[in-house]
């Protein structure tokens, strides 16, 4: 069978930096988009990556890069037959927990003392607004379309007109992890294929590997494929926060001093399609994926597989699918999360599969940990050091604790292939090579 080649020609990205060219500059000049915030009254101050005052809308974060993305691209719409792969790790969370707080509920009914506390200052404390018995709707009574057996109090709110039940319902089928993918393909006019993928971390690198096989097995010329993150929830934070993931003061990728990580918010989206279908159109690429590898470790839900075993057989078959070895990578644009465990891992892993000490930089130290859609955003940051020829820096790195060549400002150069790695929690991988276009 004809290997048809992929490219990219199309880039729409969001982050706390701003667009993709702002994102490119300020993290050129070493600027990170990572401040101190207090987005919820009842979760104390900390470092976040945040693109405006308020946490941002999955939705409409999403469809800005999906349109900024088709405009480089030098499309129209509709695109009736283009595939989308639009993945999200954490997807409408946000929206759940407004549908599940129970002064969400009290302002449907028509109280207007209630107050919803995912976008104002709630009265509770956090650990009794996140108790499940606290959310009235989540009960077995509840969730059952009958409501005979209900206290008649309960009964009246139920069948009140204020609080419409089939508005509801809609909110939360609209809040299905799916429902990002299928509003693009709304978006975008397009009947063609429609995934949702979600590796966690790895959501975004995964949606762009399986929209180049969609491409490859000719299933679609043209594909719109990236992530989208809106993470900065209540919930989300008091997560991460029990887990001890978190920084209290930066990201600090690969630092001895590295305390965690910083979420942030962000979305990356590309226009990919053949090679003879750009050529027609008289578009030059960004580049061109070469192969990819993915794969799971299968082993510990909040820290990757000690042996690695997984991930360097991600990275191998990566290698191989693209027809390269190590030596012929230019650069790596790392995970590089700012976790003591993961960026320890990251380094070992580097150390072993390419000794002639590559160079590795990452950029969360500027756009902060914007998990499903990181990956994507890393593909991006890579495609335009292919543009540019230019590697950006490691931002935020201060006191190098491994044995790699970081990047520490930005560096000119021949760049031809680079890596783009994620690491997931739950232990899912991903790689990706990019080069220059055909």
């Amino acid at each position: 069978m004809l290997q048809i080649s992929v490219v990219v020609t199309g880039i729409g990205l969001r982050s706390a930096l701003g667009t993709l060219g702002q994102t490119w500059q300020k993290l050129i000049r070493g600027e990170s988009g990572i401040d101190i915030q207090q987005p919820f009254a009842e979760i104390l101050p900390r470092p976040l990556a945040l693109i405006d005052a308020v946490p941002a809308d999955l939705d409409r974060l999403a469809q800005s890069a999906v349109n900024e993305a088709i405009a480089d691209a030098g499309l129209a719409l509709p695109l009736p037959d283009a595939g989308v792969v639009i993945g999200s790790s954490r997807a409408y969370q946000g929206k759940l927990e407004s549908l599940a707080s129970d002064r969400y509920f009290r302002r449907l009914s028509g109280n207007s003392n209630s107050i919803n506390p995912i976008n104002s200052a709630p009265q509770q404390s956090l650990n009794q607004n996140l108790q499940v018995s606290n959310w009235p709707g989540l009960n077995s009574q509840a969730l059952s379309p009958q409501t005979s057996n209900l206290p008649a109090s309960t009964s009246q709110t139920l069948s009140s007109p204020s609080l419409n039940l089939q508005s509801l319902n809609l909110q939360f089928l609209q809040a299905l992890p799916c429902q990002l993918s299928t509003a693009i393909a709304l978006q975008i006019g397009s009947s063609g294929p429609v995934l949702a993928p979600m590796a966690a971390c790895a959501t975004g690198l995964w949606a762009v590997a399986q929209a180049y096989e969609l491409i490859q097995t000719g299933q679609c010329q043209q594909a719109i494929a990236g992530a989208a993150e809106a993470p900065i929830t209540p919930l989300t934070l008091a997560g991460f926060q029990r887990m001890g993931a978190l920084a209290t003061t930066g990201a600090y990728p690969f630092d001895r001093g590295r305390e965690g990580l910083v979420l942030g918010e962000g979305a990356a989206v590309f226009v990919l399609e053949s090679a003879e279908s750009a050529h027609q159109r008289g578009v030059i690429p960004y580049g061109q994926i070469l192969g990819f590898g993915l794969g799971a470790d299968g082993c510990l839900s909040n820290r990757p597989e000690p042996a690695g075993k997984s991930a360097i057989s991600t990275i191998t078959a990566c290698l191989q699918r693209s027809g390269l070895t190590s030596e012929q990578i230019d650069y790596i644009h790392g995970h590089g999360t700012a976790t003591p465990v993961n960026d320890a891992h990251e380094a070992r892993l580097i150390h072993r599969l390419f000794p002639e000490n590559v160079p590795v930089s990452s950029t969360k130290g500027a756009t902060g940990h914007t998990l499903g859609a990181s990956g994507a955003i890393g593909i991006a940051l890579s495609c335009m050091a292919l543009k540019q020829q230019i590697l950006p820096p490691c931002v935020g790195l201060r006191d190098l604790e491994f044995d790699l060549d970081i990047v520490r400002t930005p560096r000119s150069g021949k760049v031809t292939r680079v890596l783009c790695l994620s690491f997931g929690f739950g232990g899912q991988n991903g790689a990706i090579i990019l080069g220059t276009a055909p």
